[in-house]
């Protein structure tokens, strides 16, 4: 019912995304594409010019989102570094959450992007981490978080929240902000316990 409400290009794109996600992109043939949604094989160039225009679009569009959930979150510079980080991490996991199996592709078949459009991905996807990077530097800086090497602490924070998509699922026991919540503190605080704490 939901897909007659999408224009033909949404459901391409929709369905081009489940496919890669689980065939992954290499996998999937612009005739299987038109198969899953009942199209002729010729036909559907009328409506996109390969598959690796949608890869482009869902590549990008997610990348987008990344950073504009980032720039709110770390916008307020009068916040202590750790919340702004906290925003942050939170931002990261609603996009990922937001659609699962655009996200997926997004972490693993970005790799089959063409010149220039690889080039420009991987710059964009540096300057995310970058950010995250004086975040944590900024809190280890003022003392609000134990970080003594910021580059490993992201590195170790994005791949633990990038892990995401492999194993939630939309409409399970946690809504995905009660997972933002818990992924924040978790990576933030840690399981070690320290001073007082109980």
């Amino acid at each position: 019912m939901e897909s007659t409400l999408l224009s033909r290009k949404d459901q391409i794109d929709q369905t081009a995304t489940a496919l890669f996600r689980t065939r992954g992109f290499a996998a999937t043939s612009m005739r299987e594409l038109a198969s899953a949604l009942g199209m002729e094989a010729g036909s559907i160039y009328s409506h996109i010019r390969s598959k690796e225009e949608i890869l482009h679009r869902i590549c990008f569009r997610l990348a987008e989102d990344f950073f504009s959930g980032f720039e709110e979150a770390a916008a307020d510079e009068i916040l202590p570094a750790a919340t702004r980080l906290r925003r942050a991490v939170e931002s990261h996991v609603r996009v990922l959450t937001a659609d699962v199996a655009a996200s997926a592709v997004f972490l693993h078949e970005w790799r089959h992007l063409s010149e220039p459009a690889r080039t420009e991905f991987l710059a964009l996807r540096e300057r995310y981490e970058a950010g995250f990077r004086q975040l944590i530097g900024e809190g280890a800086a003022s003392g609000e978080l134990y970080a003594p090497d910021p580059i490993f602490a992201a590195l170790t924070l994005l791949a633990s929240l990038n892990w995401l998509p492999s194993w939630y699922r939309p409409g399970g026991p946690l809504a995905p902000i009660d997972i933002a919540h818990r992924l924040a503190n978790q990576l933030l605080f840690g399981l070690e316990v320290r001073g007082n704490q109980k």
